[in-house]
């Protein structure tokens, strides 16, 4: 398959069945700090197209203050139960608010409370704190819709290059690296 979006979503698709993992949809999302070090984290992949890969988060979180600065990002995926890894190497943009409002609507109840309720990455006196705000927000939306918070949204990371590594216990792995040039991707082996 000579198209890495493609072959992707084959993979993810995949991965996805019968998948012995609590979240299906996590990958690692590595950005760059204010200092230059690398940050990673775990993050839910919303969706994935010839755009690139989204996923979603507080714009003011530290990811989003990243991007911002510099959208130079990296995803990782590792699905153990089918032996594939990929490296997603791009630029990351915001996705419209429409977009947004979109996978806002995905989310469960629960996840649209904890997102009005908190300021991701933000200091916190104490756990109990956690229940409190839980609660308040409980209070505030009873019955209602819950609507999506002005600085909650999402990014589209745009691959500079994609590559997949197909395990094998005999470590003779086989590494596809694809990378986009000349507006198409070249595709090239790499040894294990």
């Amino acid at each position: 398959m000579d198209n890495p979006i493609s072959k992707f979503e084959s993979w993810w698709q995949e991965a996805l069945t019968d998948s012995p993992l609590q979240q299906k949809s996590a990958v690692c999302i590595s950005t760059i700090d204010e200092n230059g070090f690398p940050a990673g984290r775990f993050v839910d992949l919303k969706f994935v197209g010839e755009s690139g890969f989204v996923f979603c988060t507080y714009f003011d979180s530290a990811k989003g203050k990243h991007i911002e600065r510099n959208p130079k990002t990296a995803m990782t995926v590792w699905w153990d139960h089918v032996g594939y890894q990929v490296r997603v190497v791009g630029a990351a943009e915001a996705i419209t608010f429409t977009e947004a409002d979109r996978f806002w609507e995905t989310r469960n109840r629960s996840a649209q409370l904890t997102t009005t309720a908190f300021e991701q990455s933000q200091p916190m006196a104490s756990e109990i704190e956690l229940t409190a705000r839980q609660k308040k927000a409980s209070t505030k939306f009873a019955g209602q819709r819950i609507p999506r918070p002005d600085n909650w949204g999402g990014y589209c990371i745009k691959p500079a290059s994609i590559e997949f590594l197909t395990f094998r216990e005999s470590r003779l792995h086989v590494r596809e690296l694809f990378e986009y040039k000349d507006n198409g991707w070249i595709k090239q082996l790499l040894q294990p």
